[in-house]
C-alpha cells in the first residue's frame, strides 16, 4: 500500500539526516478523498490526518472517529474566522494561524473553553500575494503577539512557491522557528517531504502520494 511506502521513505530520510526514528509525524491529507480511500488508510492503522475545509471535516470525522477510535486531526487549510469555533472543537492542531484577527478569535474561544489545539503560524516564505501567511519580516512580531494572547504555539508552517526549489524556504522557516524558541516545523508535501525532513521538518503533509489523485468534479 502507498502508506507503507511513504512511511518507509520517511524513516530512511530520518536516518539520512541523523535524526531519531519516529521524529517526523506523517499527516495523511484526506481532503476531497473518497471515503473508502480514507477508511482503507485508517484500517492500516494510521491515525493522523489533515483536512483543508472545516465543513468537510465536520461532515465525516465524527463518524470515522466513532468507528475507528482516536484520530488526531490537523487543520491545514485556510481558516475563516467565522469557522474558528467549530475548528477548535474538531481539530487537535491548526497549522494555518496567519493573521491577527484569527489569533484574537482563537484566544477568546480558548479562554471560554479552557483549552486550545496546538497552533502553527503559517509563514508566506515566498511573499506570494495570492497566498495566505505572515510575511517573514513580520513573523517575529506576530509570534510575540500570539504569546501575549496566551496561545499555545507549537511551531511554524510554510508552503513553498510552485516551481521554486523548496530547500531555501525550509531553511528560512527553520531559522525563524529556532530564534523564536519553537520546535515544530510543518513543511513538506508529496513532492518534497524528504527534503523537508533533511531541513528539520517535524510534520509532513502528504496526500496524493498516499491516497491517489484527487477528483474535484
Amino acid at each position: 500500500m502507498a502508506l507503507d511506502d511513504i512511511l518507509t521513505r520517511i524513516r530512511k530520510a530520518e536516518a539520512a539526516a541523523g535524526r531519531r526514528d519516529g521524529s517526523v509525524t506523517l499527516i495523511a491529507v484526506s481532503k476531497v478523498q473518497p471515503l473508502d480511500r480514507v477508511e482503507a488508510v485508517l484500517a492500516e492503522g494510521h491515525r493522523v490526518f489533515g483536512e483543508n475545509y472545516v465543513q468537510e471535516a465536520a461532515g465525516k470525522w465524527p463518524d470515522l472517529r466513532a468507528r475507528f477510535g482516536a484520530v488526531r486531526l490537523h487543520m491545514i487549510g485556510p481558516l475563516q474566522t467565522n469557522k474558528a469555533k467549530v475548528a477548535l472543537d474538531l481539530f487537535d492542531a491548526i497549522h494555518t494561524l496567519d493573521r491577527p484577527s484569527l489569533a484574537d478569535k482563537l484566544a477568546r474561544l480558548a479562554d471560554e473553553r479552557g483549552r486550545c489545539p496546538k497552533l502553527f503560524v503559517q509563514v508566506n516564505t515566498g511573499r506570494e500575494p495570492q497566498k495566505a501567511g505572515v510575511l517573514p519580516e513580520e513573523t517575529d512580531a506576530f509570534i510575540a503577539r500570539c504569546g501575549d494572547l496566551g496561545l499555545p504555539l507549537a511551531g511554524l508552517m510554510c508552503i513553498p512557491p510552485e516551481g521554486e526549489p523548496s530547500g531555501p524556504h525550509f531553511a528560512l522557516l527553520r531559522e525563524m522557528a529556532g530564534r523564536n524558541g519553537l520546535n515544530g516545523l510543518s513543511m513538506g508535501m508529496s513532492a518534497d517531504f524528504e527534503d523537508a525532513i533533511a531541513h528539520g521538518a517535524t510534520h509532513v503533509r502528504v496526500g496524493s502520494a498516499i491516497f491517489g489523485a484527487r477528483s474535484y468534479g
